[in-house]
């Protein structure tokens, strides 16, 4: 196939660049040119700002379109009316954000999405919902939308998974979210990629929730995997809701994976229907390998730059000391014992 991917250079397009050259397709990369990777020295590079001109793309034709990193509905539209007579198929990647409210369980693709309000401004997920309302408005008959789950593994930028591999392998006492029975749902990008390349070489159409992974997952199945990946002493210490909401830590990127039971809205947000997705050939790896290869890949990363979620060490010293949370626990664990 002759490929179009729009990005191509960041965390999913990277892996989906390095999975389509292995399967044997002609691969072209459109993107700004602010990284060069060697794995990709063989790839057609059109350089370009997608919010300007796209002149690049002109007199050319793409069996499939794979629209990484399209988020504001004016970009999207632009590289639409661009491609909408030049590619076989457009497939966009948007988010279950896009459902914006998850306050029921077992959300599936049939389950209304939300879109931005006339005269607000629109947040992440209902750009990203009025971006889907564009690909299935300007080309209806070739388009495949694929909503991924938190993504996780090699290459994040966003480090919401990576701070808990990291941090356990540094040891000592973790502060932990109380609620370990919590579900828990993300997908391992490479996962995610080999599902989206397979399902463009299929021509699928349509839309697929792809999130994993197989078996049912607790926040205390992954930190307990972690701890036992790291191979580090350390000791989990839980923290009460009331005590993160006091010393005002921020949810899902402060404390990833973090959600208060407070907000109701999101109860759904890690119970979403992936039936569709499994069904056509989606599948996961252990948590275990993601785990494991996430924390190989961070610890090439230059340890002075900094990291976009999780606890500095001093706000999680100033959390371990609150006194409510000292009382409650008493004895910590000790190093290794995890949480029963």
């Amino acid at each position: 196939m002759r490929l179009l991917i729009i990005g191509g250079t960041v965390f999913l397009g990277r892996h989906l660049v390095t999975l389509a050259l292995k399967a044997g397709h002609q691969v072209t990369t459109l993107n700004r040119g602010s990284f060069n990777l060697e794995e990709q020295i063989h790839v057609e590079r059109l350089l370009a700002d997608r919010n300007s001109d796209l002149g690049v793309l002109f007199g050319r034709t793409f069996d499939a379109v794979i629209d990484t990193c399209g988020y504001h509905p004016d970009t999207v539209h632009r590289s639409l009316s661009t491609l909408a007579g030049a590619v076989g198929s457009y497939v966009f990647i948007s988010t279950v954000s896009a459902f914006g409210d998850f306050s029921e369980i077992a959300l599936s693709e049939e389950s209304p999405i939300t879109y931005t309000k006339p005269g607000e401004q629109g947040d992440y997920g209902s750009l990203k919902a009025d971006c889907e309302r564009l690909v299935t408005k300007l080309i209806p008959d070739r388009h495949l939308i694929i909503r991924p789950g938190l993504i996780a593994g090699p290459y994040d930028p966003t480090d919401r998974f990576t701070y808990w591999p990291a941090r356990f392998a540094k040891g000592g006492r973790i502060a932990v979210p109380e609620r370990l029975e919590r579900p828990l749902q993300f997908i391992d990008v490479r996962d995610l990629a080999a599902f989206v390349l397979a399902r463009t070489e299929a021509q699928a159409r349509g839309i697929y929730i792809a999130t994993g992974p197989k078996d049912r997952l607790t926040t205390g199945d992954l930190m307990d995997a972690c701890q036992q990946t790291a191979k580090v002493e350390s000791q989990m210490v839980k923290v009460e809701d009331a005590v993160l909401l006091k010393v005002g830590i921020k949810h899902w990127t402060e404390l990833p994976l973090w959600i208060p039971e407070t907000m109701k809205n999101f109860a759904g947000v890690m119970r979403l229907d992936r039936r569709k997705a499994v069904a056509d050939g989606l599948t996961c790896r252990r948590i275990e390998a993601t785990i494991a290869d996430t924390l190989a890949w961070d610890k090439t990363r230059d340890p002075a730059l900094p990291r976009l979620a999780g606890l500095s060490p001093e706000r999680e010293a100033e959390l371990l000391r609150q006194p409510k949370l000292n009382q409650r626990l008493g004895r910590a664990p000790l190093p290794g014992a995890g949480l029963k």
